[in-house]
């Protein structure tokens, strides 16, 4: 075999995948093969040697920057697994996608987290739902699912306990209507029937115990006995997961030494319902109201980022037309709208964390709900807007924000659409922007409780895989729009905004300095708006909302206002078959983020981790999903 790490890599241009790519097939000729699947991308790496090829990626060719871990189970097309990596350079430009395959039956890859550590979650996260075991991995064990748990639901050859049939819509439902509880042809019955050869009595639940020995506590806390004693100023507290200041049903195990903290480790998948796997039974227009479901406050970039990696398949067959102009400056319009919906939000809900109970959030509320009054006159829905599609979107903004009274005394909305959007972007909020800028940024309070406190060092917020505000408030100018541009945002006129602390302070104070220029950004759209008025806001015949996807993978990645949210899709392109994903995956920067909490938590006081968490900025149903 040739010596494969003694060939000096050549100059490769920052944007140029191509020349990376051919690069690193010179260097590692036997490691490094294209794949040639139709409709796939990038290289196939031997897994004996991933570890150093992915190691020369980043430090030869500078991708610093791993953005998403990906499982995939071929079942009866190539009988492997495959984990898909796309990992980019934090300097800007398109991903560098490889891969390595592993067979099904005793699935094992080695583990990147040396490498990135950001791959710390997503290689639990396909240990857990896929099987595959990574060699190296200091901690790996289940992270969405109990210790208990039968199986990995997302192999192509699980099946749960109430299964009917493979894909949506089953036989039992719509449309032959006979409608029938699956639970009724259970072997169980109601499920309080219990096989023979079950003794609950000896049933043993290791989940606690599971979560507990990775910590390295120096205690045994399932079984410390009567006599034995636990010194009170070495103490392990768990945070949750029912706990107001959580963001919902969230976890954290926290080692105390006193007050402060030595070790942190979240504990996330309550409410898990496997959202990918009912993606893969869901037709590919079905999914977009589920992606609603995930980041419930950004149900508008939720719809973005899915509707892009679809587009990606769809432009690789004879048919597909582009989304319109005018499609994509609404798009732009709505999710820059949306991510101000997330922002107020975030900062509201931070300043309850740090014990201004509800007033700044009531007054960031306030502000919300205008946008909501106009996502539901024209989606005709305030959160789970379901409203664009492949192609464009579901339909054009109405001419008048209409209103009706259902009571006594409500007050009934009639706005000229317009005139509506023109009042709110250029008056009302740069106004309320200002003011919590003015009521907040200056406080003591504020101060003292966020400066300095749960710093990210941009070396770590790179390594870890952040995204988003907690980024780019370490000082990493790296912001999906700008660094691999999508829809219009080239032609717009906006700065990334970056905040070089790395503390609770600056993820506040970039939240305020992205509000204003997502403002920015819709300033520049309202002229849009009314120079394409009248124009399609669909392409193509407007009643065919589901052309068939080619064969083929795509990844779509938008700027969510929580950071960078990706799908990965695999389409396997049967025409006359389903019109299923094979594989349907979603980067969720909530999950993601989460991933350095233990190290920015080190060291802090107990009263700083429901402040640290919240200036993340999660949602449980992104996180778990």
């Amino acid at each position: 075999m040739t010596d494969q790490t003694s060939i000096a890599p050549q100059t490769v241009n920052a944007g140029d995948i191509k020349t990376a790519i051919e690069a690193l097939k010179q260097q590692f000729p036997d490691w490094v093969q294209d794949d040639t699947r139709q409709g796939y991308s990038g290289v196939l790496v031997d897994r004996n040697h991933l570890v150093e090829v992915a190691r020369t990626m980043r430090d030869q060719y500078g991708f610093d920057y791993l953005s998403s871990a990906t499982a995939v189970d071929y079942l009866g097309v190539e009988d492997s697994m495959e984990m898909v990596y796309h990992a980019y350079r934090t300097s800007g430009g398109p991903a560098l996608v490889f891969k390595a395959q592993t067979p099904r039956e005793g699935a094992e890859i080695p583990s990147l987290i040396d490498v990135w550590p950001g791959a710390d979650f997503q290689e639990r996260e396909a240990y857990d739902l896929y099987g595959i075991t990574f060699r190296g991995h200091p901690n790996l064990k289940r992270i969405l699912l109990w210790e208990g748990f039968d199986g990995h639901p997302m192999r192509k050859d699980w099946k749960e306990p109430y299964y009917e049939e493979e894909h949506k819509p089953f036989d039992s439902r719509w449309p032959k209507g006979y409608v029938r509880r699956a639970e009724e042809l259970n072997a169980f019955g109601k499920n309080v029937k219990y096989p023979a050869d079950l003794d609950l009595s000896r049933l043993n639940d290791t989940s606690e115990e599971a979560l507990y020995s990775g910590m390295g506590l120096g205690v045994d806390v399932e079984k410390l006995t009567a006599d034995e004693k636990l010194k009170t100023d070495r103490l392990v507290v768990n945070l949750g997961p029912h706990h107001p200041s959580t963001h919902g049903v969230f976890r954290m195990i926290v080692t105390l030494n006193g007050e402060t903290i030595e070790s942190l480790e979240p504990v996330m998948g309550y409410l898990h319902r496997n959202h990918e796997q009912i993606g893969e039974r869901n037709s590919w227009l079905a999914n977009i109201p589920y992606t609603d479901r995930l980041d419930y406050i950004s149900s508008m970039g939720n719809n973005h980022g899915y509707v892009l990696a679809v587009e990606q398949l769809l432009a690789m067959g004879n048919r597909y037309q582009a989304p319109t102009y005018r499609a994509e400056v609404i798009r732009v319009l709505m999710v820059e709208l949306n991510r101000l919906v997330n922002h107020y939000w975030a900062i509201g809900f931070l300043l309850n964390d740090l014990g201004a109970f509800f007033t700044p959030s009531l007054y960031a509320i306030a502000e919300r709900e205008k946008i909501l009054d106009f996502f539901e006159a024209v989606a005709g829905s305030r959160m789970m807007c379901n409203y664009m599609r492949f192609q464009g979107v579901y339909k054009d903004l109405p001419e008048r924000i209409r209103g009706v009274a259902n009571l006594v005394n409500d007050q009934v909305r009639d706005f000229n659409t317009m005139d509506y959007l023109t009042e709110l972007i250029n008056e009302r909020l740069p106004r309320s922007i200002d003011e919590l800028d003015f009521f907040l940024t200056d406080s003591e309070i504020i101060k003292a409780r966020t400066i300095g406190v749960g710093y990210l060092p941009p070396e770590m917020a790179i390594a870890y895989s952040c995204a988003g505000p907690l980024l780019r408030a370490s000082g990493v100018p790296y912001d999906v729009r700008r660094a691999d541009p999508y829809s219009i945002y080239p032609e717009l006129d906006f700065d990334v905004a970056v905040r070089y602390h790395g503390d609770i302070y600056d993820r506040y104070l970039i939240r305020l300095d992205e509000m204003r220029e997502s403002v920015r950004i819709l300033k520049q759209i309202l002229p849009r708006l009314e120079r394409t008025q009248g124009e399609d806001f669909f392409a193509g015949n407007k009643s065919i909302y589901m052309p068939r996807v080619p064969l083929g993978e795509a990844y779509g990645r938008v700027e969510n206002p929580k950071g960078e949210l990706g799908y990965y899709v695999v389409s396997q392109g049967d025409p006359k078959g389903p019109q299923n994903p094979w594989r349907y995956h979603v980067r969720a920067p909530s999950f993601i983020n989460l991933t350095p909490l233990g190290q920015m938590c080190k060291g802090q006081k107990v009263a700083d981790v429901v402040a640290i968490l919240g200036s993340i900025d999660i949602v449980l149903g992104e996180t778990d999903r």
